[in-house]
Parts: C-alpha cells; structure tokens; sequence
C-alpha cells in the first residue's frame, strides 16, 4: 500500500441517496475501481461514550442509539466507524438493528425527516487501543488519524455524531469548501 492509500471527501455521506443507488462508500469505492464493503458489529441502545453526549446536546451518560462498522478497502480494514443517534430519533428503527440499510444510514434518516444541512467535523491523531489496533490489522505503536462529525438539521440540532478512526498513513482527508 501506497503511503497515501485513499483520498476521501465528507460531502457523498452527509447526502441522501436516490432510491435504488447504494451506499456512499459502496459508491465511491466502485467508481474507482475498488471494492469497499463494511461489517456491523454491534447495534442498539447503549450509554453515550465520553464526548458523544455532549456533541448530541446531550447529558453525560443519556442513552442513544450506536451503531458500530468496520469498514473495508479491497477486504482489509480500513475503518472503525462508530455512530450514535438521539433516541428520539433512532429507537425502534433500522438505526437501531445490525441489518445493513439500503442507501445506508443518511438516507434512512432523510426517510424519517431529519435532513442535516450542516455538519462539524474535528480531526485528530493519536495512538490506537489495542482494540481498535487489532480491528484495524495494525500496530498500537502506528498513528491514527480520529474523526468526530456531528450532523444538525436545519434547526441547529443534531441528528448525528459519527467516530470515525482510521490508520494515518494511509488515509488523506480533503475538504473542499465554498465561500460566500
């Protein structure tokens, strides 16, 4: 694997897709003649971890919704992604159950009329845990670069938390932003 393995924009998974057309990362790993798939590995109501909540607009410890995936580049992890809904949102939904959703996750939620116009991201790098080393395929000694991305509506309230962690030297994020 090249040092940079992958180049990816935030944009194609805060949009919902057009019914019938798959996945963002299904999509966009396809379309560059790649194979991208992912494993849900646990889903339902849990505690929110430390900084979800607060993210959510949350108290410390509410219950929400999270789903957790391992994402795949060419069938080697590429991705831990964690993401929690407010219960008000999520709770006896497809949001809530392991079964992969069609369109997934942002079009399920454009479905139930929670649209997000918005969306804050926070990158950072720090060292994997063990767990998170093992489920990468990689080293605890070997940076990860963590992502945290809330998505609001148009009201200005969440509907979304996302923690994404990736190994560093294989990814590159881009951002490219409109002004005015």
């Amino acid at each position: 694997m090249s040092s940079v393995e992958w180049v990816t924009t935030s944009v194609p998974y805060l949009t919902a897709r057009q019914p019938g057309k798959s996945d963002a990362w299904s999509a966009e790993t396809a379309a560059r003649g790649r194979r991208g798939s992912q494993r849900i590995v646990q889903a339902g109501e849990i505690s929110a971890p430390d900084g979800i909540a607060e993210v959510l607009g949350l108290e410390q410890g509410a219950v929400v919704v999270g789903r957790r995936r391992i994402m795949y580049l060419d069938n080697q992890p590429c991705e831990l992604t964690d993401t929690y809904y407010p219960l008000s949102i999520a709770r006896g939904t497809r949001l809530a159950g392991t079964a992969k959703i069609p369109g997934g996750a942002i079009t399920l939620l454009a479905e139930l009329g929670h649209v997000a116009v918005r969306a804050c991201e926070d990158v950072s790098a720090r060292l994997p845990s063990e767990e998170e080393a093992e489920a990468l395929d990689t080293d605890v000694t070997q940076p990860v670069l963590q992502l945290v991305r809330v998505s609001l509506d148009a009201g200005d309230r969440p509907v979304q938390a996302d923690r994404m962690v990736m190994p560093a030297p294989l990814q590159q994020l881009r951002y490219d932003i409109r002004i005015g």
